[in-house]
């Protein structure tokens, strides 16, 4: 039980026993729950092991309280493939080994001669394709070798593609390429002492790495994808011996891309639930909280009480004494603060996240340091407090004020009518698209249609300049299809 656990500290998923004979399959369930009294249940519904199998009342007492009925038999199928199930394992004989679908399923052991269709039928089993699941692995008692690989000669005849055999050996040597590959992006850094190091020191020690990476040229984005490749044969490798030799430095180098990801804007919108994985972080626990790690920790700065974009917060972040870092959360900061407002005023999130994406290019193309992008966002955070503050001054809310911008977005309507005269066409605007707007109306072109003429009629009644009346009507229509949901609440 050993192996297992082992790899459910890194793997997160289910396994299967298959055994010579139903009474065999009874006496190792008595022998592992020995071992791990925890995981035994009475109750189908409860418990981490069951035996999967039919018996009666003739076959003894040790194999009857095992039997199944179909309908125990399906409700045990459930749980198997229901990852967040607390059942992990069974042992089964012939049951589940056709037909039988758990995705979440890594681990096989086999302890019953199987040949052919039935032993890829098996393997099957647990090479499912699963998150990011990087395959499974078979735990082969009693040398079936040969066996497979005339099985795999028949499935690759018969159009079979990939090698759904691959050794752990293999996945070990992938596991010290990628490890040698990681060690290597930390040249000069000495990494090292952090095994030795006490909390306090741990932490220091990982904000020095991020500060580390973010300093090679593409580093964050290498770094990611190398420990992600890394992490994924490690959890096909353990609980081998080499695998066992270098948690530490994998446990090391997860903590740093836990930290780094955080930065990542390219999952922005996704809740933590959609970006499941299967491979566990096995970092150090000492530095883990119950509280997912956001951005300000991971980037070692107080979360401020009052703004995140007040003068003082900016500040801080300018004289940081990791100025990559520093940069990578003003860049997490503004892209959401950004997206925010981009779901309710499309001319202010589009021209807000135009100087940011300018500003990062600008930067990247190196046309500009990073002290020279640091202040340019700056000047991006205090627009976004400047648009927030305009919508207050002027009294209207984030509704009104976003076709506010929609109707005041070019010079010849700022030049020829009044702010006042704006503002009052913006909520006029928002009325009468609102009134009009029926539920399904984006994707009705007679609703639209009609939108149109209503907005075309309101722009004339307030003396919109002619020349800018087809623009301003395509983007007051633009603003009210974005906020369709909210316009009908």
């Amino acid at each position: 039980m050993t192996h297992f656990s082992q790899r459910q500290e890194v793997f997160a998923g289910k396994g299967m026993i298959v055994s010579m004979s139903r009474r065999i399959a009874a006496a190792l369930y008595e022998e592992i729950i020995k071992l791990k009294p925890e995981w035994h249940s009475e109750d189908l519904s409860q418990g981490v092991i069951k035996v999967v199998m039919t018996a009666s009342s003739s076959d003894g007492p040790q194999l009857a309280k095992h039997h199944t009925t179909k309908q125990q038999r399906r409700n045990l199928a459930d749980r198997m493939k229901d990852p967040d199930d607390a059942l992990q394992l069974v042992i089964v004989r012939d049951m589940w080994l056709t037909g039988f679908d758990a995705p979440s399923m890594h681990t096989l052991y086999i302890d019953k001669p199987m040949k052919g269709h039935n032993l890829m039928q098996a393997i099957a089993r647990v090479n499912r394709v699963y998150k990011d699941k990087p395959g499974g692995l078979v735990v082969d008692y009693l040398g079936i070798a040969a066996d497979l690989k005339q099985a795999l000669s028949f499935y690759s005849d018969a159009g079979g593609k990939g090698d759904p055999a691959e050794t752990q050996e293999q996945a070990v040597d992938l596991m010290l390429e990628k490890l040698e590959v990681v060690a290597n992006m930390f040249y000069g850094f000495g990494f090292k002492e952090y095994f030795s190091a006490d909390t306090s020191k741990k932490l220091s020690l990982i904000l020095a790495a991020e500060e580390h990476i973010l300093n090679i040229e593409d580093g964050k984005k290498r770094y990611i994808n190398e420990v992600t490749l890394l992490s994924q044969a490690f959890a096909i490798a353990i609980p081998h011996e080499k695998a066992m030799d270098v948690k530490d430095e994998v446990a090391f180098f997860q903590a740093v891309k836990a930290r780094l990801a955080k930065f990542d804007s390219t999952d922005q919108g996704k809740t933590n639930e959609e970006i499941e994985t299967t491979i566990r972080q096995v970092i150090d626990r000492a530095l883990v909280s119950e509280q997912v790690i956001d951005v300000f920790d991971a980037a070692g700065i107080k979360k401020p009480d009052i703004s995140i974009l007040s003068d003082e917060f900016l500040m801080e972040l300018k004289n940081h004494e990791h100025k990559n870092i520093a940069l990578e959360v003003l860049k997490k900061i503004l892209h959401e603060e950004i997206r925010v407002r981009e779901r309710m005023n499309v001319v202010q999130g589009h021209s807000l996240m135009e100087m940011l994406q300018n500003s990062i290019k600008r930067y990247q193309n190196k046309i500009i340091t990073a002290a020279e992008l640091m202040d340019e966002l700056i000047k991006v955070s205090k627009e976004i407090v400047h648009g927030d503050s305009e919508a207050e001054r002027l009294k209207l809310s984030p509704l009104e004020f976003a076709f506010y911008t929609a109707v005041s977005n070019n010079d010849s309507a700022k030049e020829l009518m009044q702010q006042d005269k704006l503002r009052e066409l913006a909520v006029v605007l928002l009325q009468r698209v609102r009134e009009n707007a029926s539920i399904d109306w984006t994707i009705k072109e007679s609703v639209k249609a009609k939108l149109k003429v209503i907005v075309k009629r309101t722009l004339r009644q307030f003396g919109y300049p002619p020349d800018m009346e087809i623009l301003a009507t395509e983007t007051v229509l633009k603003q009210a299809e974005m906020i369709a949901a909210e316009l009908n609440s």
